[in-house]
């Protein structure tokens, strides 16, 4: 028999998280005049809000 699987709820929230993270309050946070090592702030956290989504979304659907 199959065990019930806890993959979709995280998934879900994981989706629910992208989707706060990538909405205009938080992006306008960000937008600011100011750079990282000449990497506008906004650009920075776009892509490592982004790549932290992925790992995160990496290690739900890998884990048995």
């Amino acid at each position: 028999m199959k065990t019930p699987s806890s993959k979709g709820p995280r998934l879900f929230a994981l989706f629910a998280a992208g989707v706060l993270l990538f909405n205009y309050p938080f992006l306008a946070l960000f937008d600011r005049a100011a750079t990282v090592l000449g990497i506008p702030v906004l650009y920075v956290y776009i892509f490592c809000a982004w790549g932290v989504l992925i790992a995160l979304v990496a290690i739900v659907a890998e884990r048995r």
